[in-house]
C-alpha cells in the first residue's frame, strides 16, 4: 500500500505543479502522511485513508488561505493577474526563431518562454508578438505591428 499512496502523492504534485492551484498540493501531502502510516502500520488502512483526509483538509482549509495571502500582490504591479489566462493579450519579442510546429521562443515580463506560432508562419528573431493562447508553459503567439502595441 505504501507504493499506491507515494504513486497518488507524485500524481497530485504532477496535477499541482500544471494548475498551480494550492490544492492537489495537499492531496499529496495527504498521500504522503498515508504513505507514513502504510510503513508503520501496513494493515491499517482505514486509518492511511484517515490521515490521508485529515491531511489534506487541513492543508486547504487552514494552509491554503495563508498561502493565497502571502503571494497576493498588494497596489499596482507590473505583473499580470492569473496564472495563464492573464498572458493571453500581452505582448512580447521572439528571441529566436519561433515556428508553428518546433518550438522557439519568447520574452514576456523578463522571463522567456516556449512559443509556437498562431497561423502557421514562422517569425524571426525579435519580432514582436501579442499571445493568444498558453497550453502548459508553451505560449501560442502572432505577429504584431508596432501600433498595435499601445
Amino acid at each position: 500500500m505504501v507504493i499506491a499512496w507515494i504513486v497518488i502523492c507524485v500524481v497530485l504534485l504532477a496535477v499541482e505543479m500544471h494548475h498551480l492551484a494550492f490544492f492537489a498540493v495537499f492531496g499529496a501531502a495527504g498521500a504522503a502522511a498515508a504513505a507514513l502510516v502504510a510503513v508503520v502500520a501496513p494493515d491499517l488502512i482505514p486509518g492511511q485513508i484517515a490521515v490521508a483526509t485529515v491531511v489534506g483538509a487541513i492543508g486547504v482549509v487552514a494552509v491554503r488561505p495563508r498561502m493565497s495571502k502571502a503571494l497576493a500582490h498588494h497596489g499596482p504591479s507590473p505583473g499580470i493577474a492569473g496564472v495563464h489566462g492573464g498572458l493571453v493579450g500581452s505582448s512580447g519579442i521572439t528571441t529566436d526563431e519561433v515556428g508553428p510546429h518546433a518550438s522557439g521562443h519568447v520574452r514576456l515580463l523578463g522571463e522567456t518562454w516556449l512559443a509556437i506560432s498562431a497561423y502557421g508562419d514562422t517569425l524571426p528573431a525579435a519580432t514582436p508578438v501579442a499571445i493568444v493562447a498558453v497550453t502548459g508553459t508553451t505560449l501560442t503567439v502572432r505577429a504584431v505591428e508596432e501600433w498595435e502595441l499601445t
